[in-house]
């Protein structure tokens, strides 16, 4: 396999990095860098990881020169994974704030600890940041019980002071969103098991509308909802399929609508991308708390309530032949 970390690593450009890859050879992975610049988001660098670890640490190597803003990749411990030792040297300043290093999250107690690491990283109030704890704190933990991951959820986060933002990456190695909503929901294509990943209320445990009450089928729409409302990118890579959400145009006046149907949303996607065994999750979301940010919660519980009621009576509208 070969990954070229590049000088335009952001969400905007994710579908440039996922066509890029090269995951022919699953025994062995080869980094390369850009050869001055380099911009990593953290779903990029959590693929990474999550490909080195499958392969194992002496399978993995960064190839050729590594510029000097290649610090950036050893402050979030990416060296940890691969047999390739840093050029770097520094003093470790601290963390705190600024952003979250590369972590391997494999039991619930390594869950609450990485939640408790990202309260630096969301300079919310007490009451929005408790929300977007237990939004991640789910995504983790689907990962955990649902994605049949040996080596667990691989996560990363940066925040960016000029701009107010947080770009957030969870990636795992697992089996993925089509093969997991497949005793279910029968998705055809990979792409359609993303949409239906996207849709509240669907969920890989239960043909039930709206899952149980402890799967709901919320967490990456509320993720996508997010990012949506406070004009950022999504994305979600699975299988052979790649969804982005594109950033809400500032030009149109009003809060951005917010859709149950993903297809509705302003988007991306593909079907013919490098098949990847596993699923990343990537977003960046506007920490300013605004009007429109402060009411999302209200407007998320209304779409997904709504959602639900609406595909309950289709399915009773449906004819029954006896």
């Amino acid at each position: 396999m070969r990954i070229f970390l590049s000088n335009q690593g952001n969400l905007r450009n994710f579908r440039q990095f996922v066509e890029s890859l090269d995951l022919s050879n699953p025994r062995k992975l080869e980094i390369t860098t850009h050869n001055k610049w380099i911009t990593v988001h953290p779903a990029n660098l959590v693929l990474v990881v999550a490909l080195a670890i499958k392969v194992g640490m002496k399978n993995t190597e960064i190839i050729g020169d590594i510029p000097d803003t290649g610090r950036y990749l050893d402050r979030m411990g990416l060296f940890n994974f691969v047999k390739t030792s840093s050029p770097f040297h520094y003093h470790k300043k601290e963390e705190s704030g600024r952003f979250l290093p590369i972590k391997i999250i494999k039991t619930a107690e390594e869950q609450s600890h990485f939640i408790t690491d990202m309260i630096p990283l969301l300079h919310l109030s007490e009451k929005n940041a408790t929300v977007i704890k237990y939004i991640f704190g789910e995504l983790v933990r689907n990962v955990l019980e649902h994605s049949f991951a040996k080596s667990g959820a691989v996560v990363a986060a940066q925040y960016y002071k000029k701009t107010n933002r947080v770009s957030i990456g969870i990636c795992d190695t697992g089996i993925g969103i089509w093969k997991s909503l497949q005793t279910h929901w029968h998705p055809k294509t990979h792409i359609e098991a993303i949409k239906l990943a996207l849709t509240p209320g669907i969920t890989g445990t239960t043909r039930r509308e709206g899952g149980t009450a402890e799967n709901a089928g919320a967490g990456l729409f509320f993720v996508k909802s997010i990012a949506k409302i406070t004009r950022n990118y999504f994305a979600i890579y699975s299988g052979s399929a790649e969804y982005t959400l594109h950033k809400h145009n500032k030009r149109i006046k009003g809060v951005p609508r917010l859709y149950a149907d993903p297809s509705r949303d302003p988007h991306g996607e593909i079907n013919n991308a490098p098949s990847f065994q596993g699923t990343l999750v990537a977003v960046d979301i506007s920490l300013d708390e605004t009007p429109e940010f402060n009411e999302l919660l209200t407007g998320i519980g209304v779409v997904y309530d709504k959602a639900i009621r609406e595909r309950k009576r289709e399915k009773y509208r449906r004819p029954r032949f006896i």
